[in-house]
């Protein structure tokens, strides 16, 4: 087995019989996990005090706001956040109680549920999520991973930047799509 080598300024060594037990992608896996774990705990409170909602209600207003239109069906935001449906439907009842997301029929499936942001969790975002990516930083700083910060961004796809919506009356098509 491989081990990663040593910072340029440490000399080489074997690994140690604990290092050996688990392989380095199980070990990396763990400092993923940690790091993710140290995040979460930065943002539970600062989420709760910054837009009033909890961090798995955040969850689900970041993954709408990150789709096309801003809007998915409930088996889908169960499916991607590895939540039971049972426990979304309480979270978006929630959410939707707060003004944040409205819930419609799914076109062509009289059983599904699309889900949608309102302009009031577009506004809360947009005012809060530049602290709370401050906070993530602050969290990934803060742990065994933080020397391996372009590392960690590495494994994060890349997200095309948004096309700036063409200004009212220029020409171009702004608003959503459907």
């Amino acid at each position: 087995m491989a081990h990663s080598p040593a910072p340029a300024d440490q000399p080489e060594r074997e690994p140690t019989d604990d290092e050996r037990l688990l392989p380095t992608e199980l070990r990396a896996w763990m400092r993923l996990l940690a790091a993710a774990g140290a995040i979460e705990q930065q943002l539970r409170s600062r989420v709760k005090d910054t837009m009033g909602v909890s961090h798995d209600e955040f969850l689900v207003l970041c993954l709408l706001a990150d789709q096309p239109g801003s809007s998915l069906r409930m088996t889908r935001i169960a499916e991607l956040l590895g939540r039971p449906k049972t426990r979304l439907t309480y979270q978006v009842a929630c959410l939707q109680h707060a003004g944040l997301i409205t819930k419609r029929s799914a076109c062509g499936d009289r059983r599904g549920i699309e889900v949608e942001l309102t302009d009031k969790a577009r506004r809360l975002l947009s005012e809060s999520s530049r602290p709370l990516a401050d906070a993530v930083s602050e969290a990934i700083a803060q742990t065994a991973c933080s020397q391996r910060y372009p590392d960690l961004h590495g494994l994060l796809p890349d997200v095309p930047e948004p096309v700036p919506e063409a200004a009212p009356g220029a020409g171009g098509h702004a608003g959503k799509t459907e």
